[in-house]
């Protein structure tokens, strides 16, 4: 497979407090990868060195380039980023939140928006519906298919599974997965929840206090004991 996104020996930092310690992890053309860890491990801080929210030093590839420029750059090339809390706009409607998904390119919205709505089908009869007044699953599928609006070639979505309940954890990473095999869109998730993530992904990663403690295939990972004591729980 061809690598879509290379990190080689990223460090971040926040001000004089340093995040990252060298991470390098690859991410193939139309795979999922998933990133586990404990809170603080650098997870979100890695998403965020990839879409240059965040100062950083080290390789960055995207496409067999070097990934450079702020967000706006980086969402130009492709790039959708999800973060954590969903970051829906919540005083706009579902459809301006949409639209807002789509701004850094140029096409046809009302076919976009008919093509989000083959996953979303609850997003027509809400288009014009406060984001904020929509439930926390609905925020948070409509914070993807803003994200899917973008025509991303790298969906990059930070603990989708935050504050939801089972049925609609298994609900959206359905539609990940949909998007990632119909679409071919590659995905990088960051996510507490290993059960689901692990099924969900080809490759995973696992981060503590800034470095790859452990990486591999999926399959392999669910069966390292290190990682089913501390995030599988057994």
């Amino acid at each position: 497979m061809t690598a879509l996104l290379e990190l080689r020996d990223v460090h971040a930092r926040y001000g004089p407090v340093n995040a990252l310690h060298g991470v390098s992890l690859t991410v193939d053309e139309g795979e999922i990868v998933a990133v586990l860890g404990a809170n603080g491990a650098g997870k979100t801080t890695t998403l965020r060195a990839i879409s240059h929210t965040v100062h950083r030093d080290g390789e960055i590839r995207f496409a067999g380039n070097a990934l450079r420029g702020g967000p706006e750059a980086v969402a130009r090339l492709g790039v959708a980023h999800v973060p954590e809390g969903r970051g829906t706009f919540s005083e706009l409607t579902v459809w301006e939140n949409l639209r807002l998904g789509a701004y850094t390119r140029r096409g046809n919205l009302k076919d976009d928006f008919a093509r989000v709505g083959s996953y979303f089908p609850w997003l027509e009869d809400r288009r014009h519906q406060q984001a904020g007044t929509l439930s926390g699953g609905e925020q948070q599928m409509l914070a993807l298919a803003r994200a899917f609006m973008q025509r991303p070639r790298l969906l990059m979505l930070d603990e989708p599974s935050l504050g939801l309940a089972p049925l609609l954890v298994t609900e959206v990473f359905r539609i990940v997965q949909e998007l990632n095999e119909n679409e071919g869109v590659t995905v990088l998730v960051v996510e507490q929840n290993a059960h689901i993530a692990l099924q969900l992904a080809q490759t995973a990663y696992v981060l503590e206090v800034g470095r790859v403690a452990l990486s591999g295939p999926s399959a392999d990972l669910q069966q390292h004991e290190s990682v089913r004591r501390s995030y599988l729980g057994y």
